[in-house]
């Protein structure tokens, strides 16, 4: 049997961050000699995940698909089975597994430990005044967010260290810098930041920030950062791990056998993905049919999404959600397009983010003073505001 294993990267808008991803790849690729090893990526950047099943299933007889992902959030749990329902459906006679994310385990507590330990760690009591801000990325998932808080909580174990806090650099709380306030207020010596992030990029650049403003702010607390977790041989045993977990199918990806991803028996109407999407959609289309009806509307002509998390919101995106709102009542259009406050969508630090279906088109980085493009070009004219674009979803 010919066997190909994917190795799936979130993607950034980072170009050295992509090239760590790959890195590590080809590294591994060196080391499995035995495997067919190619890598996809979820979003911003190319090969996508579609594409890399599709190429691997050309050559191979079974794909194992790996998820390169701290913890198992909505990438791992929705967007992988999704690809791979269209990948069996394009290669019925090829085998399609997916390994779990590496998740809660000892090799990743003890890499976290050896990054921080390269500050140089103080001894006896001194550690005792020695606090550690381990920073996770965040996720919408409370299942993802509670297995990083017990994984900070395994880090300090034993280690002797006075506070180990788990902080996060967007959509959920405590945020970095709330947890940094929190810990000046106990007076440590001394403050290590851990980004437990696997590659650098944006994200890695906006706690390097965070950490240099707060120790203009308080010059008398050593802060100091640490590294990502990066390329090491304790993540390429991990990765071992889940790939033969997956070959032998011991631990395969519980939501890839989800009746709301994949067919299970005779259950098919429960069947998400595109399904999902086009929801809103049907709503438009058939909710005003439905008489006696107590607050019948037009069918919307265009959904504007506007995200209200704490990143966004902190960038001025309520303030663009109001003056959008006040631009198309002026024009008399408040009734069929219709905006909304939503809540996170992914796109932490590149914000304000905006969404517009059903065309499908998102801008990052709007502002309020680009309501009015956005109103009288996209929502009236039907122009793309290109300068703003961040994807087209087709």
């Amino acid at each position: 049997m010919r066997e190909s294993v994917v190795i799936v990267g979130h993607g950034s808008r980072d170009p050295a961050a992509n090239l760590e991803f790959e890195t590590f790849v080809s590294s591994y690729r060196r080391r499995r000699a035995d495997l067919d090893v190619s890598h996809g990526y979820v979003e911003l950047a190319e090969p996508c995940l579609s594409q890399a099943l599709d190429d691997a299933a050309r050559e191979a007889d079974r794909v194992v698909t790996v998820p390169l992902f701290l913890f198992a959030a909505g990438h791992v749990k929705n967007d992988l089975p999704i690809a791979l329902v269209g990948a069996r459906k394009r290669f019925p006679e090829v085998r399609f597994d997916a390994a779990r994310a590496l998740g809660v385990h000892p090799n990743l507590v003890d890499l976290a430990f050896e990054r921080t330990e390269a500050l140089g760690l103080p001894e006896g009591k001194a550690i005792g005044r020695t606090a550690v801000v381990v920073v996770g990325r965040g996720a919408s998932d409370p299942d993802a967010n509670g297995d990083f808080c017990k994984l900070v909580r395994l880090f300090g174990e034993g280690r002797g260290f006075g506070w180990v806090l788990p902080a996060f650099i967007g959509i959920t709380r405590p945020l970095l810098s709330e947890s940094l306030e929190l810990l000046a207020r106990a007076r440590p010596a001394r403050i290590l930041v851990l980004p437990y992030f696997l590659f650098a990029g944006t994200l890695i650049t906006k706690i390097r920030d965070q950490v240099r403003t707060f120790s203009e702010q308080y010059p008398w607390i050593r802060t100091e950062m640490a590294s990502h977790l990066g390329v090491d041989e304790k993540l390429f045993r991990l990765l071992d791990e889940r790939v033969g977990e997956a070959r032998r199918g011991t631990a395969a990806l519980p939501c890839d056998t989800c009746q709301y991803r994949v067919p299970v028996g005779g259950v098919t109407q429960s069947v998400g993905g595109v399904k999902a999407l086009l929801w809103s959609l049907r709503h438009s289309f058939t909710h005003t049919q439905a008489m006696p009806h107590s607050h019948a509307h037009r069918a919307l002509t265009k959904h504007v999404l506007v995200c209200g998390n704490v990143d966004c919101a902190g960038s001025g995106s309520l303030a663009l959600l109001a003056s959008v709102r006040r631009l198309l009542k002026d024009a008399g259009r408040e009734r069929d397009i219709l905006v909304t406050r939503a809540g996170c969508m992914g796109r932490c630090g590149e914000g304000p983010t905006v969404a517009i279906y059903p065309d499908g088109i998102w801008y990052r980085g709007v502002r309020e003073e680009d309501a009015e493009a956005l109103v009288h070009e996209h929502l009236l004219g039907d122009r793309l505001v290109t300068r703003l674009v961040d994807n087209i979803m087709q």
